[in-house]
């Protein structure tokens, strides 16, 4: 097991003291509440940290450790954020936003992808979505380390932020009348919604998009992967791009 977490409760308070990354903290659920688990959970919440309580079977990976019912998740960066990215200057900037995609190696293939594609950004919301662990870090094989990940705790504010600061939402959606490459994407920002293959985008992050698009597919087997997915749209998006620079 390659040690992504950090166990005990002293070592979680100190971790969450330092403003280390974390993604998210694991407390047992038989562990009698004290003076250092509430300051864990006061400082967890005050930071935007998720904490959850686990069945003691969750830490049965960690029995060598003495964890004291306590482990947090690293994580392998330090997450972007939001009102810095949009105080800087942006123009026909694009940006990906995840809703829901819970696969370690869906998120590292986006991640490779959209470095390749010239992404300015991807946003991922701390609950409901995969962060970045060991695994989307090798999976990305090393693109990590050349675009920013915003985490945000709510993807609806995030959205009405990027409106705010003229920034064109465009959602994905099975059953949209727009194919994705009838879309202008040349000279604007444009924030791309890709939700999860069970699940989609969201109906508030719908409802907020300006437009909602969709991959047209030659049979009824709808199952295109996330990471597929983005890949056909966001090239499509370069593929303008590039045409547009040669007129």
């Amino acid at each position: 097991m390659t040690q992504d977490f950090i166990f005990g409760k002293n070592s979680v308070l100190e971790a969450l003291s330092s403003d280390r990354e974390i993604n998210k903290i694991l407390i047992s659920k038989s562990l009698h509440n004290d003076v250092k688990l509430s300051k864990i959970k006061e400082l967890a919440k005050s930071k935007g940290v998720i904490y959850q309580f686990v069945a003691k079977e969750k830490f049965q990976p960690y029995a060598e450790f003495n964890h004291q019912g306590v482990i947090a998740m690293i994580s392998p960066i330090k997450y972007g954020d939001l009102d810095e990215f949009l105080q800087k200057p942006h123009t026909n900037s694009t940006l990906v936003i995840l809703d829901g995609v819970e696969d370690s190696h869906n998120l590292g293939s986006i991640i490779r992808t959209c470095v390749c594609a010239g992404v300015s950004a991807i946003i991922i919301p701390s609950r409901r979505n995969v962060l970045v662990n060991p695994i989307v870090e090798k999976t990305s094989a090393g693109a990590i380390n050349h675009i920013e990940i915003i985490k945000v705790n709510s993807l609806v504010n995030a959205v009405q932020k990027l409106k705010n600061s003229d920034w064109w939402i465009i959602a994905t959606d099975a059953s949209a009348k727009d194919n994705y490459y009838n879309i202008d994407y040349c000279n604007m920002n444009s924030a791309i919604i890709m939700g999860a293959e069970h699940a989609g985008v969201s109906k508030s992050l719908l409802k907020l998009s300006d437009f909602v698009v969709k991959i047209p597919m030659m049979t009824d087997f709808n199952s295109l992967n996330v990471s597929n997915a983005l890949s056909a749209i966001i090239f499509e998006v370069v593929r303008q791009k590039l045409n547009n620079i040669k007129k």
